[in-house]
């Protein structure tokens, strides 16, 4: 077969930033897309190619789409402004990198949501590749728009942009959804024959067989399936096996410096600590973990096949592992001499997590991190953080003892019920962990101390105990945000602590596509003709547009973000099973305001429902 033809001419790709984005040829990629395939697929990340090409999720996917029968997986990402502008002028259609061909060709475009912020680039997507953005419009010409990630866990403001949502993790159903859409074009049915047969299959959403109906107080009246065989529910997916499943085992490698530029290997999926605030945590409960043995034969072929010089240990708890001494003393041991590196993320600091960080990071430039999440140990117990101050003060003096001077501290702002001395509380707590410092005599220290604060704004999300709650104004925040530096200027060791803060309008809007609904739809689609892309990008967002289009629509801030929910109110998602019950998140959210901390799954189950999946941590204690 000939060479694959750039899309792009050579007097384009030299004209714009970073040109290998968007050639392909990476090292891993898959050559099946020049086989003859009846089946084509497209992966999409709608953000730049060095954020997407970091995703774990896709480089799942796209190795097992490859291993099926018949399908080829190819990949897209979001183009830059500056190649937006030349293909608008130059009328270029967006493009696969493997095959190069037109998204227009394929079967499907199946779009991960992992942010709100990239919703106006997933018009962007649909708009360059000439495909229509709206599902009503579009023709058995057109590919299958299929979305899924954690934003699909409330859909509906994009719902009306999109054929399918698969709800949950994709390792359980593809397969069945391509079979499907192989039969219905084998008996010659059309677009919507598929649609209605699709959303029979467990974990499948298909938004147009639904109706949406709204009360005067603009609340939702009714949420109804159109036809008898549509199901008023739909359950998320779970894959229960964990060590007998697709996992790269050769990844791709990108062409230029990704945001995460390493192999990645999932430890596990879920986590037991219930903090109340982690949608992550309830939607992917319950916790699973991967075998050692899996762990370790992955880790090997991904090194050889990669020739990466780091690893990094994935998961939303890697302390709560049950095999993770084993597996880090395992890799120090083979890969150390190698000069490869082992990162360890989301680490209680302890005495092991220290022991490990010592064999595997050069003190004299690494930093430890806490996520204390608040100040104060009410507000610490109102999110069921589990973590006092002994905690967060013990695990410092470990470090500090062990070589290092640098943290990092992460909290959130705007939480329920949260007060200004809370906030306060946060300058009070970084101060402590600096005198945690200078209690050890000055010949024993490594230079001076450094604390890093960063803050960002708490948004409320769905299939969490916050879920009704009132996400706090930006003039609420930014008030919490000046008495935490008021509180600062005050404190002896002022000059040790950095503070870093999130910017509050883009999290303003991210709470209102959290909770919202699909009236949102039409907002989205009016701001993208405006020309807003990239919307998570500080330097191209326009807050001016959207909240005047927000108005504009009859629709506003106050609505989706300032109110609290009552318990009997129809939510958007209410029609998704994410596996924790409603009367689960009701409890929590009332253990939250009176600061009731609840154990975590190991040392006592609380019945969110999750067991419903009949395995992991649920049924660990009958093993």
């Amino acid at each position: 077969m000939k060479e694959t033809r750039l899309a792009l001419s050579e007097e384009i790709l030299m004209t714009i930033e970073k040109p290998a984005r968007y050639i392909g040829g990476e090292v891993n990629m898959s050559e099946k897309y020049k086989e003859d395939v009846d089946i084509r697929f497209c992966m999409c990340f709608p953000d730049v190619y060095e954020i997407g090409m970091s995703h774990l999720g896709i480089q799942i996917l796209y190795d097992m789409f490859n291993q099926m029968d018949g399908v080829a997986c190819e990949r897209v990402y979001s183009p830059w402004p500056d190649l937006d502008k030349i293909m608008r002028e130059k009328n270029i259609p967006l493009f696969a990198l493997e095959s190069q061909r037109p998204l227009k060709e394929f079967d499907f475009l199946g779009i991960t949501l992992q942010y709100e912020m990239c919703y106006t680039n997933i018009l962007q997507i649909l708009d360059l590749s000439g495909i229509p953005l709206f599902s009503k419009d579009r023709s058995a010409e057109d590919p299958i728009i299929v979305g899924g990630g954690p934003c699909s866990y409330n859909p509906e403001p994009i719902a009306d942009f999109f054929d399918i949502f698969y709800l949950g993790e994709g390792e359980t159903r593809y397969a069945e959804l391509l079979t499907l859409y192989r039969n219905c074009r084998k008996e010659g049915l059309g677009r919507e024959e598929f649609l209605k047969k699709a959303c029979q299959i467990p974990g499948i959403y298909v938004p147009s067989m639904y109706e949406v109906s709204y009360n005067d107080d603009q609340t939702i009246k009714s949420f109804s399936p159109l036809y008898d065989f549509v199901p008023e529910k739909v359950k998320k997916e779970v894959e229960m096996n964990m060590s007998d499943t697709f996992y790269p085992e050769k990844p791709l490698i990108p062409n230029i410096q990704a945001i995460q530029d390493r192999a990645t290997l999932e430890i596990q999926r879920g986590c037991i600590r219930g903090c109340r605030f982690c949608q992550a945590g309830m939607i992917y409960r319950p916790i699973r973990e991967r075998s050692l043995e899996f762990l370790k034969d992955k880790a090997k072929k991904m090194l050889d096949s990669t020739g990466y010089e780091e690893i990094t240990l994935s998961s939303l708890s890697s302390s709560d592992y049950s095999k993770l001494k084993e597996l880090v003393y395992y890799l120090i041991d083979e890969y150390s001499k190698k000069n490869i590196n082992i990162a360890l993320p989301s680490l209680r600091i302890d005495s092991f997590a220290l022991d490990v960080m010592s064999k595997v990071q050069d003190v004299n430039k690494s930093s430890v991190t806490f996520a204390p999440e608040a100040g104060s140990q009410r507000m610490r117990d109102t999110i069921n953080k589990g973590l006092t101050k002994e905690d967060i003060l013990k695990g410092a003096g470990l470090a500090f003892h062990g070589g290092w001077n640098k943290v990092k501290l992460y909290f959130m702002l705007g939480l329920p019920t949260e007060t200004e001395e809370d906030a306060r509380d946060i300058a009070r707590l970084a101060n402590d962990i600096a005198v945690e410092y200078y209690e050890i005599p000055k010949d024993q220290r490594n230079g001076k101390v450094s604390v890093t604060i960063s803050t960002s704004f708490f948004v409320p999300k769905p299939f969490t105990p916050f879920q009704w709650t009132a996400m706090a104004s930006k003039e609420e925040y930014l008030a919490h945000k000046s008495a935490l530096r008021d509180e600062l200027s005050k404190m002896l060791n002022a000059k040790s602590i950095k503070y870093n803060w999130h910017d509050s309008d883009t999290s303003e809007l991210e709470g209102v596509f959290a909770r919202g609904d699909r009236r949102l739809a039409s907002v989205i689609y009016d701001v993208y003709k405006q020309g807003c892309i990239f919307d998570a990008w500080v330097e191209y967002f326009r807050y001016d547009v959207w909240e005047k289009t927000i108005k504009d629509h009859g629709l506003s801030f106050e609505f989706y973000n300032r109110r609290e929910r009552n318990y009997d109110e129809i939510l958007p998602w209410d029609f998704i099973d994410a596996g924790v019950s409603r009367n689960f998140l009701k409890r929590e959210y009332e253990n939250a305001k009176k600061a009731i901390v609840t154990p975590n799954c190991r040392e006592k189950c609380s019945g969110c429902g999750a067991a419903s999946y009949g395995g992991g941590v649920c049924f660990e204690s009958k093993n």
